[in-house]
């Protein structure tokens, strides 16, 4: 281990993001993810509502009326996604930890006045290159901002906010997200009232499941039931729906600006648990041929799910148990698609010391080292004498080291890809902020970059036999 140079990991084609929690979910922490899937995503979107004006406030609104009949998920005083509290600042700690960037989904009550927005808006500065969802999904009828303000009211909310963000937190991107445009030259769902909401934010979405049984919990989809409680649609279709949107949009607004999926399924509810991940594979497979460089990123929802719109489904007897579905898999090997994965450019050579810097998981420079295996190892294990936050990749899998952690055993790495004999590796270090924060430092970048220097590398326990084989 002794040639290092350093590398810089850019854009995916086609990023891929994930949802962890949400009114169906409860957070899962990065750690299990990690080990399960493989490699980080680029933003896991955490979801959570904000209405400190309700007199209920900060109750959980399924809590509350827990034991009262509910004719729908949507009949609360405000959305059932967990309360923005201290505990959602740890969560997106996790998240930055194990190198992936933060989207926040956040439900918000537009009278709240602008000194508490920008009290909000100051507490995001030191979560790096975020990016907030403000009242998604709000060209319907469902959620709390739409029963209780008018469009026009719900994008001059956006648009409020946007701006205070953009003074308070340059590091902070916003996400509006709404409807389509159906047909070419057609008009984006309430384009009237939307337009300037979409000029001011930064990036443009819409959530579309390709299939979604939208009446959970409170009845049961079955076939030939299509008018009740679900829907489904093909891929062209879907497609097409953001290819209008897009284009309409450009031509709008004279804007030109990502769009991203922020949240993508096709419920197994529907389509059953063998087709979803053959339904995704097949949707990221169009956008691909299409060419369209304008589709940024897509959001799987969600990783654990109480329904079946999850890579794993909750164990109705223990919410802290996952049951992973047929997609896990099939999701898994869409996680290593060239396509999906962020690009990694190895540059020039370099020696202990070096910083390394994290500005995120599309904007980060870290080292490299050439590993050469005589087989499959039996044994390969890192031990660190440093105290850094370190995120680490070898054979396409990824691992996290805790600052006080001194031992990383990277075996996972071969047990679903095992090598052949003579293969060189390069293994590749990143370091995240310990804390999930980037310190205010004094340093002019501080709210979009993290830096640390590494000085010494970790000693590498490499052994192709086992210590004994028992006859």
């Amino acid at each position: 281990m002794q040639k290092i140079c350093r590398i810089h990991m850019g854009k995916a084609p086609l990023a891929l993001d994930l949802s962890d929690g949400s009114e169906r979910a409860e957070y899962v922490n990065q750690d299990y993810i990690l080990h399960l899937l493989g490699r980080p995503h680029r933003n896991i979107n955490l979801m959570y509502t904000y209405y400190p004006l309700d007199k209920e406030w900060p109750a959980r609104m399924s809590e509350l009326y827990k034991g009262k009949e509910i004719n729908s998920v949507w009949d609360y005083p405000y959305d059932d996604y967990f309360p923005f509290d201290e505990s959602a600042y740890e969560c997106m700690k996790d998240v930055r930890r194990h190198g992936q960037d933060v989207t926040l989904t956040l439900t918000a009550d537009c009278a709240i006045p602008d000194e508490m927005l920008r009290k909000f808006a100051q507490s995001l500065r030191p979560y790096g290159r975020m990016r907030i969802r403000i009242n998604h999904e709000c060209m319907g009828n469902w959620f709390t901002h739409n029963k209780r303000y008018s469009f026009r009211e719900i994008a001059d909310f956006h648009v409020r906010f946007t701006r205070i963000i953009h003074e308070e937190a340059p590091n902070v991107k916003t996400i509006f997200c709404a409807g389509f445009a159906v047909e070419d030259n057609a008009p984006v769902d309430c384009e009237e009232h939307f337009l300037e909401a979409y000029k001011e934010a930064d990036v443009w979405s819409a959530d579309r499941y390709i299939a979604l049984h939208y009446g959970w919990p409170l009845d049961t989809a079955e076939k030939g039931k299509e008018d009740g409680s679900f829907n489904y649609q093909t891929i062209e279709k879907t497609f097409m729906d953001f290819y209008y949107t897009h284009k309409r949009l450009v031509e709008q607004t004279g804007q030109e600006k990502p769009v991203v999926m922020s949240e993508l399924n096709a419920d197994g509810d529907v389509v059953g648990a063998f087709h979803q991940g053959d339904v995704i594979r097949r949707f990221i497979d169009k956008i691909r041929d299409e060419k369209a460089d304008w589709f940024e990123a897509l959001t799987m929802y969600q990783f654990r799910d109480c329904g079946r719109l999850g890579l794993e489904v909750q164990d109705p007897n223990n919410k802290s148990v996952g049951i992973a579905q047929p997609l896990l898999k099939e999701y898994k090997e869409i996680l290593k698609d060239p396509y999906c994965k962020p690009a990694i450019e190895q540059k020039e050579e370099c020696t202990l010391p070096v910083t390394l810097r994290w500005g995120g998981a599309e904007d980060a420079d870290g080292i490299a080292l050439p590993l050469r295996f005589e087989h499959c190892p039996e044994f390969c294990e890192l031990n660190f004498d440093d105290e850094l936050s370190l995120m680490i990749e070898l054979n396409g899998h990824w691992f996290y080291k805790a600052p006080q952690t001194k031992f990383v055993d990277l075996m996972e790495a071969f047990y679903e890809d095992r090598i052949a004999d003579g293969t060189e590796l390069m293994l590749r270090i990143f370091a995240t902020p310990p804390e999930g924060v980037n310190e205010e430092n004094g340093r002019e970048d501080w709210a979009e970059n993290y830096y640390a220097t590494m000085t010494e590398l970790p000693k590498l326990r490499l052994r192709y036999e086992p210590c004994g084989i028992v006859g």
